[in-house]
């Protein structure tokens, strides 16, 4: 005979081992799930079952691991969706507002002006980061509906948009990096400019955000 939760606690942990995607959300919901058991499990020994069967009517009763798992993994995969989106407005937001900020009051600001192609990695850059707060603001409104509808398996419509947000965040990163590294080419004394140095952290900081959240997603609606 197991204990008292054995049986609900064997589903939580066959649940659990399906489930891919972030872990506080994951922790979440087999909480939800524990409890939705545990009140079922009691209405029925309240009826007179034993403690166990009434346990196995209240684990049948919500279905398998298998036949929980596609709608519980949709949740995850739509919870990453919005971590992603989030994080990517809020990135893309600042640096298209406080893109240039590095730059005022340099030293080095009124020198020669530089090369075309400088110019237009610049402003395609700004137009990528636009085009990221466009697929987060859509990534956002999508994980929401679908968070609410509950229904199992991950959408296209949420694959493409996830893969586009990822793809438009990869190229910012790596055009931010090139001009950075441009930057640092055309003029050395960007290198120890305060505003240059501390922009530079703060955006690598955020690069490894966005990173972890990508592959949250990845994992979680694969």
């Amino acid at each position: 005979m197991r204990g008292c939760d054995g049986v609900v606690e064997e589903q939580l942990r066959e649940l659990a081992d399906r489930l891919r995607g972030p872990a506080r959300l994951k922790a979440e919901l087999i909480v939800e799930l524990r409890h939705a058991l545990s009140d079922a499990a009691e209405a029925y020994r309240e009826g007179g079952l034993p403690a166990t069967e009434a346990q196995r009517r209240a684990v049948a009763e919500f279905g398998t691991p298998a036949q929980l798992a596609p709608a519980y993994q949709a949740e995850l995969a739509a919870g990453a969706l919005r971590g992603l989106a989030a994080r990517a407005l809020a990135v893309a937001v600042v640096l298209v507002a406080a893109g240039d900020l590095t730059w005022r009051g340099s030293s080095w600001s009124a020198g020669p002006p530089p090369p075309e192609g400088y110019l237009l990695l610049s402003a395609s850059l700004n137009g990528i980061w636009l085009a990221v707060a466009g697929l987060a603001l859509a990534g956002l409104v999508l994980g929401t509906r679908r968070a609410r509808r509950g229904r199992a398996g991950v959408p296209a419509s949420g694959r493409l948009l996830g893969l586009g947000l990822t793809g438009a965040l990869t190229l910012g990163s790596l055009a931010g990096v090139a001009l950075f590294a441009w930057s640092l080419g055309l003029w050395e004394a960007a290198l120890t400019w305060p505003p240059m140095i501390v922009g530079a952290v703060l955006v690598g900081g955020a690069y490894v955000s966005l990173g972890r959240a990508a592959r949250s997603w990845l994992v979680a609606a694969r």
